[in-house]
C-alpha cells in the first residue's frame, strides 16, 4: 500500500492522521493545531493554494508542503 499524505486527497474526503514527518517545530506546530497522530478530518478545499481542512469543527489552512509532510490513512 503506497502512503498517502493530505495532499493526495480530494474534496469531501475524510480521514485521519497517521504521522508527520517533520521536525520537532513542525510537530509541535501541528499539535498545538490540534493535528496530530489519529486525529480525524475532513477536506474542505484541495486545489490551488493551502489545503483546506475541518478538524474538530474548526477550519484549518496549511500550506502543500506542510500538507505534503502528514501521512495519512
Amino acid at each position: 500500500m503506497t502512503e498517502r499524505t493530505l495532499v493526495d486527497l480530494q474534496p469531501c474526503q475524510e480521514g485521519k492522521v497517521n504521522s508527520i514527518s517533520g521536525g520537532r517545530n513542525v510537530n509541535k506546530r501541528l499539535y498545538e493545531l490540534g493535528l496530530n497522530k489519529g486525529a480525524k478530518f475532513k477536506i474542505l478545499k484541495n486545489d490551488v493554494g493551502p489545503i483546506i481542512l475541518s478538524l474538530s469543527g474548526n477550519k484549518l489552512a496549511l500550506g502543500r508542503g506542510l500538507a505534503n509532510k502528514i501521512s495519512v490513512v
